[in-house]
């Protein structure tokens, strides 16, 4: 059972993190899109990012790429319906829905639905994210998905502590 499910996990992690590239005004993606950046600001699901949220992950992609690192963004905002139909894929993924609420959020509930969170994607960059972020306001908030990040320090720029998953109290 162990193994089945972290076959799952493995899945779901792949299709969420995957780059969803191009997304048209509905928040749905063209797969052969070359990925996005923080700076692709014509695509709504980086333009509709709240902007206080855009600037910092705009800086923090800037400061990464001073280290060598790129910072990619795998989904930013995301219409309803397209949060809807990641929710539902990962129902029928994980086999119930308490079990793809560990990895989805509901549309109602989905801070990316509002523009308040971004996914990050490329070589090292969750790793950057999660030790810099910080000083960008970044955090990670999910303890099993270290490429979601909100802007969510506290006025020390210490981050919260991280909830173990997508269905816990936000």
């Amino acid at each position: 059972m162990r193994f089945v499910l972290t076959v799952a996990a493995m899945a779901v992690t792949a299709v969420l993190s995957a780059p969803l590239s191009h997304a048209d005004p509905a928040g749905e993606t063209t797969p052969d899109s070359p990925p996005l950046t923080a700076f692709d600001v014509a695509d709504p699901a980086i333009g509709r990012l709240d902007p206080t949220l855009l600037a910092a992950v705009q800086n923090a992609t800037s400061a990464a790429a001073a280290e060598g690192v790129t910072v990619t963004v795998t989904s930013g905002w995301r219409s309803p319906e397209f949060q809807q139909q990641l929710l539902d894929d990962a129902i029928v993924t994980y086999g119930s829905y308490t079990a793809a609420r560990q990895y989805v959020q509901t549309p109602e509930q989905s801070r990316h639905v509002v523009g308040a969170a971004v996914d990050i994607g490329g070589p090292g960059a969750d790793q950057w994210m999660i030790t810099n972020g910080p000083r960008f306001g970044l955090c990670q908030i999910y303890a099993n998905e270290t490429w979601h990040f909100e802007l969510t320090t506290d006025l020390f720029g210490a981050c919260p502590a991280l909830l173990p998953d997508a269905g816990g109290a936000h």
